[in-house]
């Protein structure tokens, strides 16, 4: 793993806006992955065990892991590789806004959108402003060798 560790100024703005919307994600993921680990009724964080009916899944532990892994460790995972511009943190930051929508719109096929908090929303709107981000050419320039 290659690691350059240059100067903030050299950083353009866009990955500075990335790198917010990743640690964000990062810390988001792991208490709402953590609730649902410790808690797989979901009463601590006030979803109803009902939504998971038209499921594969009992309770939350599943999607509670996958949550905590995928989009609380991973993102924190790939904030540290923008942080240091490491070569794989450009594909890191794109798995981690297409992970997001994958997981939202799952999440609407499976227990429907629920817009009281606008949770899903504003997740999927995270996502995809991740997405556009890594795909500005400065942030993708950034990360290159």
């Amino acid at each position: 793993m290659e690691v350059d560790v240059q100067s903030n100024m050299s950083r353009p703005f866009g990955v500075y806006v990335l790198m917010i919307f990743v640690l964000l994600q990062g810390l988001s993921g792991l208490a709402g992955g953590a609730g649902l680990v410790l808690d797989p009724t979901g009463e601590s964080l006030q979803i109803p065990l009902n939504w998971l009916d038209d499921s594969p899944f009992n309770n939350f532990l599943i999607p509670g892991l996958i949550l905590l892994i995928v989009l609380g460790l991973f993102p924190l995972v790939v904030l540290y590789g923008l942080w240091c511009k490491t070569s794989w943190s450009w594909f890191g930051a794109l798995i981690v806004g297409a992970a997001l929508i994958i997981w939202i719109a799952v999440e609407i096929l499976v227990i429907g959108y629920h817009p009281q908090p606008p949770l899903q929303l504003i997740y999927g709107s995270a996502g995809l402003i991740i997405l556009i981000l890594v795909l500005l050419s400065s942030v993708r320039d950034y990360t290159k060798k």
